[in-house]
């Protein structure tokens, strides 16, 4: 009774002047979701939007699917988390599931929690390999904010003076004599390439450039790492965009539509590279509710095809969207898209957010739309956007 009273005393006697607030480095849409479902949320009021950016291209199989909902909640039920050092059967049962569903099989799997934390650990693996220091990235990419995926990430802006750029030689996009130029030198232990360049503004590398990558990574002895983090787990209409151009890199990285989510993200590694105790390692990668959460996005994505889902209704959205006289450009595949207009998009996403109830996204071209809906996306939800986008 003492306590509480001496308790109550202070909470009358001390007033606070301020309180904790959060960093402000986003800018904020001012509506607040408080539920999802399907390619929908909803706001605080119940409005309904149509989501067509998934959160930065995260929401791969749906808000709240049920099956994903299931497994996580029966998982919570059970254990949340452990560390690595312990057995953890449910990475093994989500590598084999990837491995199968993926078509690389041959491919080990690191796990990890970001898109920028799988990209840090394939650039340690080729440097680990070859004994190289410097990496070739290219202009426009986007790999990340965490130190080394920062410096191979083409914005200065982003990166402070710690991030140190002076091992990173960049190649304009399928420019195949630049990079062969920089490879013949020796001295660049991998090349980190997008399967398609999602924040410059949807540029994909067309195959034959990622052909001839290939050969010429595979002459001078250097690592090719797919960043697969927003192109992958099948919004081009291929599991993975590289795909596309029928080739094997070294490493790949993956993340966003892994988890639907929740936070997961990995590293497929091919078998020329020899693991050993301590070579890599994280806290909370593979943890039990991640790794079941990934495996019930590989079980909806087969259960419900929405790998061809995507091709199918991507081919139809690109064709309608050519077709629009105010677009300048249409690129991308599957559910990747970029949309290019004569100018800024900024006032076109506020009407299709404020006006129309539709989300979209932006890129670092501030004249290029982009759509990165979930996979489940239905072509009548398709038409909801292509009309509305045709009344602006």
């Amino acid at each position: 009774m003492l306590i509480k009273q001496f308790y109550n005393y202070f909470q009358k006697k001390i007033k606070f002047k301020t309180i904790m607030n959060l960093f402000d480095v986003y800018p904020i849409i001012d509506i607040e979701p408080v539920r999802g479902e399907g390619c929908y949320v909803y706001d605080k009021e119940g409005v309904e939007y149509l989501d067509l950016y998934g959160g930065h291209a995260v929401i791969s199989i749906g808000h709240s699917h049920p099956l994903w909902r299931h497994r996580i909640e029966e998982q919570l039920r059970c254990i949340a988390f452990y560390s690595n050092s312990v057995v953890i059967p449910q990475q093994q049962q989500l590598a084999a599931r990837l491995g199968k569903i993926s078509g690389c099989d041959e491919y080990s799997l690191f796990l990890c929690s970001s898109g920028a934390e799988a990209n840090e650990n394939a650039i340690k693996l080729a440097s680990f390999r070859n004994g190289r220091k410097k990496v070739l990235s290219f202009y426009k990419s986007f790999h990340g904010r965490t130190h080394g995926a920062v410096v191979t990430t083409d914005n200065p802006t982003i990166c402070a003076p710690v991030n140190n750029r002076e091992h990173v030689v960049y190649a304009h996009l399928n420019d195949i004599d630049a990079v062969t130029a920089a490879l013949a030198k020796g001295d660049i232990c991998a090349v980190i390439i997008e399967g398609i360049q999602g924040l410059a503004g949807i540029y994909k590398p067309n195959a034959e450039f990622l052909k001839a990558l290939r050969a010429v990574c595979d002459k001078y002895d250097t690592d090719l790492i797919l960043d697969e983090v927003q192109s992958g787990y099948g919004r081009t209409g291929k599991f993975f965009a590289f795909q596309h151009a029928d080739i094997n890199p070294d490493i790949i990285t993956t993340a966003k539509g892994m988890g639907n989510g929740f936070p997961v993200a990995g590293v497929l590694i091919h078998p020329k590279y020899k693991a050993k105790h301590g070579m890599l390692g994280t806290t909370f990668g593979g943890g039990y509710l991640a790794c079941a959460a990934a495996i019930a996005v590989l079980e909806v994505m087969e259960d419900e095809k929405l790998i061809e889902n995507a091709n199918r209704t991507g081919k139809y959205l690109i064709e309608k969207l050519k077709n629009i006289p105010k677009i300048l450009d249409v690129r991308g595949s599957g559910l990747m898209i970029g949309i290019e207009f004569a100018e800024p998009i900024a006032p076109l996403r506020d009407k299709l957010v404020r006006e129309h109830k539709i989300f979209t996204g932006a890129s670092s071209d501030k004249n290029v739309l982009r759509l990165l809906p979930p996979l489940t996306l239905t072509i009548p939800q398709a038409d909801i956007f292509l009309k509305s986008l045709q009344t602006i």
